[in-house]
Formats: structure tokens, sequence, C-alpha cells
């Protein structure tokens, strides 16, 4: 395995290997195979920054003379090409990772990042949620605690700063947003925010209310996010392409008026049902993918304080 290499090395190595080959396989066979195995994929963005995209969120990698800083680092299944394609792009070790938030698909690969040699940080909570084993009424099933293997090193409560490759990044707290370990991160001299699942570019967002979030939160979080943004500043969300301000700006007055719109529902008497019946979210259904229609209707109607049955 590739970590195993890396750390037997002391170092970050460019280590390309294929075991799914067999010795009279052709060298264009050979080349297709190992083309349709690379999942991960690097794109810069001045600065010494990149973006990591490929299943699960995306990732955000500071290098410079310090090390490598990474933000998330999707499912574990990925962990050897995560750290494979930042030994492609330097030979610098990984020095930190930091999670936006608890799921599987941005702290998947938080036991192989120890393994080389980085300290995983994280809000406070989401160490707590790791954790713990709590039922998601969104998906009806149980979300089982996480090896501990998995846990973030190194948390806080409200805010932290990394002065690290010439840039002062800021790591701030926003509370029960996408869920309610929440960590956005702006890199100052590159006029650079990583806002992990606050923000779905072009798409419905996931709000793990089970897991202490809200859509008002999240409303909260985008609005902070504008007011400290510019027209050059380049965003970086948990899912979908790169945006900036003016994305931004749309996304959060989409999701105020789906809030206010919902919220005029219940005060009207409807109920969650009475809500997907009469489509009151039809005109954004062109934002359905991982939360379609009916979901989001959901999800605004428990931010509200609806409840639905367990």
């Amino acid at each position: 395995m590739l970590r195993n290499l890396l750390l037997a090395s002391g170092a970050v190595s460019i280590i390309a290997c294929s075991n799914s080959t067999t010795p009279d396989a052709t060298a264009a066979e050979q080349s297709e195979t190992a083309e349709v195995r690379k999942e991960i994929f690097s794109e810069k963005l001045g600065e010494g920054l990149y973006l990591l995209t490929g299943p699960g969120g995306n990732i955000g990698v500071s290098i410079g003379d310090d090390g490598v800083f990474v933000i998330d680092d999707k499912f574990d299944r990925f962990a050897d090409q995560i750290i494979g394609e930042i030994a492609s792009l330097t030979d610098q070790p990984i020095r930190y990772v930091i999670n936006t938030h608890y799921h599987g698909d941005h702290t998947g690969a938080n036991a192989e990042m120890k393994q080389v040699g980085a300290t995983i940080v994280a809000h406070d909570n989401v160490r707590s949620r790791m954790g713990m084993t709590f039922e998601n009424l969104q998906w009806g099933r149980t979300i089982e605690a996480t090896d501990p293997s998995k846990w973030p090193t190194l948390t806080f409560s409200d805010k932290m700063t990394f002065h690290f490759n010439g840039q002062t990044v800021k790591a701030v707290h926003v509370p029960s947003a996408h869920t309610d370990g929440d960590t956005i991160i702006h890199f100052k001299e590159a006029n650079l925010v990583h806002m992990g699942d606050n923000y779905f570019n072009g798409m419905f967002p996931y709000v793990d209310v089970d897991g202490g979030g809200t859509l008002q939160g999240m409303i909260a979080a985008q609005s902070k996010v504008i007011e400290h943004s510019d027209e050059n500043t380049q965003i970086i969300p948990g899912h979908g392409p790169m945006a900036n301000r003016e994305d931004l700006i749309q996304s959060r007055d989409i999701l105020q008026t789906i809030h206010d719109r919902i919220k005029s529902e219940m005060a009207a008497g409807s109920s969650l049902d009475q809500m997907k019946t009469k489509k009151v979210l039809s005109d954004y259904n062109h934002l359905s993918g991982f939360i379609d229609e009916d979901g989001m209707v959901t999800i605004a109607f428990r931010s509200l304080g609806g409840k639905i049955k367990e």
C-alpha cells in the first residue's frame, strides 16, 4: 500500500504501481486500466493552493516550505490516491489535515493521514460526533460511531489561526449550519475560502438536522462569507465546482426563499406531506441531486421545528 511505503521512507514520494494488469497486457491496456482506476484529480488555484476533486467532498491543499496543509480527505477507500496525488505535486510532508465536519466523505482517510505524520484538526463537536451512535431520521438509519483511529487529535471551540506557507489561515466555527461542528477556512492572503458542506454549488444542500444542523445556520454561514469576500474571492464548496461571491449570493438567496416559503406554509397549517403534494419547491427542481425536491422540503420543515415520524 502506498501509505505504508511512504511511512517507511519517512517522506512523501511519487510511487506508481498496478496490481490489476497481467504480465502479457499491452502498454495501451495498462495505461487504460490506470486511467480508469484514477479517481482523484488536482487543479491549481494559485499561490501554492490546489483543489482535489473526485467522489466525496472537495479537498483543499496548501503546499509550500512549511509542508502540506489539507482540508478534508474524502472516503477512506481513496486514501492512497489522495496521498499519491499530493505526492505528485510536492515532496513536502503532510503536516495538517483539518476536517470541516464529521461526515465520512470528508474524514474517511483520517487514519491514513495520521500514518504519514499529519495532525488531524477539527471543531470539538466533530470529535464528539465521530464517537457517537445516533439515529438519522432523514435517512431512517443508525449512524454508527467511527473507529477512534479516525478521530481528530487537535480540536478547538470557536476559531483558530494557522500561520503556514506564507498564509494566514483562519479556521472559524459556524454553529448549527450543515452540522453542529462546521468549520469554514479562510486563506487571507490568497483570498480563498473553503466552505465545506455549508455550500453545495448548483444543487440542493444536505443539512444534517440530526447532526445538529439547520437551514437557518447554513444561510447565516453563507451570509458570513459573503460579507467578508469580494469579487475576486475564490470559493471552494463542499460539493460542486469552484465558485465566486456572486454564485454564493445566488445560493444564499435561494436558500432564504426556500426557508421563507416553508415557514409560510407551516404558519398556514400545511403538513409536510401536503407541502410535498403541492410541490411548493417545484421551481427549484433543477437543483435536485443527492437531495431531491421532497428532501429539501423535509430539511426546511425540520429546521423550522417540524416533526417527522421516527
